[in-house]
């Protein structure tokens, strides 16, 4: 029971609100589940939505199966339905749900029958939750049916147990999504009774049935997981209505098993004998060791053996917890309470009574504050080894200048009482003396507060209390004084003492979480597996000390080690336990298991199943780590490993886009091709074949004609390979082999070949006079004009003028082929200069690589090629192209027709 004067908490209390706002708002999914047909599912559900209507409830059949049972179809008869969809596939007609008609009607409750039930092709999803949930969507109220060999994550475990692979399955999250899971349960004798009656399918079907799946044994294993996967959500909603109400009894609704460990060698039997409660009542059960704030560090020894404690109860299927708290009693209640444990098993005290009495009792303090809570005693083994003193913690060595201190606070104390022992009385001297050994507890250490404690004792027995300078004690009462101030001594000193350790814990976590934050920073900026592994390892370096090194999984499952540490070199040997800790996933090499006695640990990355690597660092001199340092380095590898997947998956996913352009581009180039080919083909053939006819007469206009054809279609068929060589030539980076060409035999040799193409056309050339030869190649450079003059003709209308302007200018000569256009639309401006891309407007058939050539050459050249709109309208496409070094001399009595159209090599 709750205390009475107990306050919700504030944030619990929001969260509930919230809860139920959300669930208020969301359409209600209501889910009737069983182990497998002819349970009764589609029964209850029906009988549920005739006591919905009677109650006035709009309640409207979606799509009910009864699969020929009178029971359920008369059931059924009496509720309004939606017409089904009739979809004809492979000569039947299949009947589906209308989702159209579901959405347009709106009604409070639809009924969905089969949920796993895949769609005929060609409706708007492909399976019916996909329908569900856009249903849901709509703020309609669902009631559906589900086996639960349909349910996505079992669907494993129903192959095993039925031999069966489900192909239709719902996602589990589907079934989260449910606001209320009704068991609908049927004894598997009934069923198979219900079977044979002819209540489940028809004779054949059930005489196949009964063959197969229907057998008493799987349908007790499909009974048993329909059961347990019902158990688990009513688990969450118990669970959750805990935490929404602030509930902190415990509720024995399952068993929940805490055993504390500790390094007492008696804590493995404690382990085995919560192993075997738990497998008996088929439990979660946890290990829990509680870290007490103040208290001594252990030993090396006691902490090896309670690793080896934890690992053990892990090994056996435990959940390992590292508590922290004043209190080993209150921290073990606290997690007692908070993750509603059933049953607590500890030890049975093995020490004297006399330690209870003066330093409590563990066993009292829990039975005491256990409530609902069972408190489990086991005695530890007989025949091991008694537990070890109590491993005092490393001490640093003795400082003397901190003795000398407190003495010397001591004696500054006295000369003081001394000096001022007409003023002062012997009460302000015994304070004086008190905040000597404060003083010496909080910044001296333990040793010198004792030490400070006693002299100061001591000093005031000796100078201050009568008879003087003797250690006798006349009045009694001093005594009482004396024994204050030792114990302000000794307490102080352990207050400092713990709080000098909780300082250290801090600054160790602070360490810790600063080193993991500069980890994630570094780790987020590294763009693939190598700048991850070089960061990784710095930082391990930095953090555990020593070498550090990171070997990833290359090709052919070798181990390359990417970011190694000066200091640590890895020989064979340690690149055998690397090895074994890749292939096993597990720690190997010093503090683990497998191979201790290896000079590195090798740590394991893998993520989500898959081995990414190996982290190496050197042995630690302490040996085995402390739990802290263990989470700590369970962190960093998590840290690690989830860079690495991210770099993985980076790369699969920049690979996998790169395939996916490679095959865009391939299913261009063979949808271009394969049309621009067949079609100057197909006329050539066709022109060939009547021209080879005998029997066709012809007359010369139309022979010359067919001739003409055969002319241009080869003509278009060679630009069409030439265009497709010249892109696969300049994608491979052959560089093109430049001479000194005049730019107006360029100019007339490209309007030569397109002499047809521009026929009726008014072609306008402005070739500056100063323009001097241009360093290119000339037959690529040739093709650019080809492409661009073929460009500008097929994207303006017919008899439209084409200008061609050459100019040249510090050292720059730029060429503009202009047009009378619809122009360039903004946003293809650069997609013009794409393979396979084709403009709007574009008349005649292309390939869309011309423009793509055109840049491609320029560029190689050094040159650039951009595309703009003029005023008035139309497109101007400009080249600019450096001119680099000097044309050759001319021989002045040579012809100058001759030394115009004769081009001279570029000087290399």
């Amino acid at each position: 029971m709750e205390p009475p004067d107990a306050r919700p908490d504030p944030d619990a209390l929001l969260r509930r609100v919230t809860a139920e706002e959300e669930r208020a708002r969301r359409a209600k999914l209501k889910l009737y589940f069983g182990f497998a047909p002819g349970v009764g599912k589609t029964y209850a559900m029906l009988e549920v939505a005739q006591r919905l209507r009677a109650e006035g409830v709009d309640v409207v059949v979606g799509c009910v199966e009864t699969h020929g049972r009178a029971e359920t179809a008369a059931l059924a008869a009496g509720l309004p339905a939606l017409p089904r969809l009739t979809v004809p596939y492979r000569g039947t007609t299949l009947e589906e749900l209308d989702l159209e008609a579901a959405l347009a009607r709106r009604p409070a409750v639809l009924l969905l029958d089969e949920l796993a039930h895949t769609n005929a092709p060609g409706l708007r999803h492909k399976k019916r939750w996909q329908d569900l949930l856009d249903l849901l969507a709509a703020g309609i109220e669902v009631h559906t049916t589900l086996n639960v060999q349909h349910v996505e994550s079992l669907n494993d475990v129903i192959a095993q147990v039925t031999g069966v692979r489900v192909r239709e399955t719902v996602p589990d999250h589907v079934l989260d999504r449910a606001d209320e899971i009704e068991l609908v349960d049927l004894p598997p004798e009934e069923l198979l009774l219900r079977l044979r009656e002819g209540k489940v399918y028809v004779p054949e079907q059930a005489a196949r049935a009964t063959q197969n799946f229907f057998q008493r044994g799987k349908l007790l294993a499909l009974r048993e997981l329909a059961l347990r996967r019902t158990a688990e959500r009513v688990e969450a909603d118990v669970r959750a209505y805990r935490e929404e109400h602030s509930i902190q009894a415990t509720w024995a609704s399952a068993e929940r098993i805490l055993v504390c460990v500790s390094p007492s060698p008696t804590s493995a039997r404690l382990v085995r004998g919560a192993y075997r409660m738990a497998s008996g009542l088929r439990a979660h059960w946890v290990a829990a060791y509680v870290d007490v704030l103040g208290t001594p560090l252990a030993g090396r020894t006691d902490r090896e053996r309670l690793e080896g404690h934890l690992h053990l109860a892990e090994s056996l299927g435990a959940e390992i917890v590292r508590l922290a708290g004043s209190k080993v009693s209150t921290a073990l209640l606290e997690y007692a309470r908070q993750h509603h444990v059933t049953r607590l098993v500890i030890g049975k005290p093995t020490h004297p009574r006399l330690r209870d009495r003066l330093r409590g009792s563990l066993l009292d303090e829990v039975v005491r504050g256990s409530g609902d809570i069972d408190v489990h005693v086991i005695s530890g083994d007989e025949s091991a080894t008694p537990p070890p003193a109590a491993a005092l913690p490393p001490r640093a060595p003795l400082r003397g200048a901190s003795y000398a201190s407190a003495v010397a606070l001591v004696a500054a104390a006295t000369v003081i009482g001394i000096v001022a022992r007409s003023v002062f009385a012997d009460a302000d001297t015994a304070m004086i003396y008190l905040f000597v050994i404060t003083v010496a507890g909080a910044w001296l250490g333990r040793g010198p507060s004792l030490v400070a404690a006693a002299l100061a004792v001591a000093a005031f027995d000796f100078f201050f209390v009568p008879p003087f300078h003797t250690f006798a004690v006349s009045d009694a009462r001093h005594l009482l004084t004396f024994a204050v101030m030792f114990a302000v001594g000794v307490a102080t000193s352990a207050l400092a003492a713990r709080l000098r350790r909780q300082e250290r814990a801090a600054t160790s976590r602070e360490a810790r979480t600063g080193a993991l934050y500069a980890l994630s920073r570094e780790l987020g900026a590294a763009v693939d597996a190598h700048g991850v592994a070089l960061a990784a390892a710095h930082h391990a370096a930095a953090a555990f000390g020593g070498g550090a090194a990171v070997l990833l999984l290359g090709e052919g499952s070798e181990l390359r080690t990417v970011a190694p540490r000066s200091h640590t070199v890895l020989g064979p040997d340690e690149l055998a336990v690397a090895r074994w800790a890749l292939e096993h996933g597990e720690p190997a090499g010093a503090g683990a298991d497998t191979l201790p006695g290896a000079r590195i640990r090798c740590l394991p990355l893998v993520s989500s199943g898959v081995p990414l690597g190996v982290l190496a660092l050197s042995a630690p001199e302490h040996g085995a780590l402390a739990p802290a340092d263990r989470d700590f380095v369970e962190a960093f590898l998590r840290q690690v490993c989830l860079a690495l997947e991210r770099a993985r998956l980076a790369e699969e996913a920049k690979a996998a886009a790169l395939k996916a352009r490679t095959e865009e581009m391939r299913s261009s180039l063979l949808s271009a091709v394969s049309h621009d080919l067949r079609t100057p083909l197909a006329v050539i053939t066709g022109a060939a074949a009547v021209l080879g006819d005998d029997e066709t007469a012809l007359s010369a206009t139309d022979r010359a004609e067919l001739v003409g054809t055969i002319g241009d279609e080869a003509r278009r068929l060679e630009r069409l390979v030439g265009n497709l060589l010249d892109m696969t030539r300049l994608e491979a980076g052959v560089a093109p082999k430049r001479e000194w060409v005049p730019l107006e035999e360029l100019v007339g040799s490209a309007l030569g070949r397109l002499e047809r193409e521009l026929e009726g056309r008014t072609i306008t050339t402005e070739l500056a006079a100063d323009l001097p030869l241009l360093p290119i190649d000339p037959v690529s450079f040739e093709q650019v004009f080809v492409n661009l003059l073929d460009n500008a003709a097929k994207h303006t209308p017919t008899a439209s003028p084409i200008e061609l302007a050459a100019s040249f200018a510090g050292g720059v000569a730029t060429i503009e082929v202009r047009d009378r256009g619809a122009g360039v639309p903004p946003e293809a401006r650069e997609r013009l200069f794409e393979k396979f891309y084709r403009g709007p407007g574009a008349s005649g058939a292309g390939s869309g690589l011309g423009l793509a050539i055109c840049r491609a050459v320029v560029e190689a050249h050094g040159g650039t090629l951009e595309a703009e709109n003029r005023p008035g309208g139309g497109a101007v496409f400009r080249v600019r192209l450096p001119i680099v070094g000097e044309p050759p001399g001319v021989d002045p009595e040579a012809p100058l027709v001759e030394s115009a159209r004769q081009p001279s090599e570029v000087a290399p």
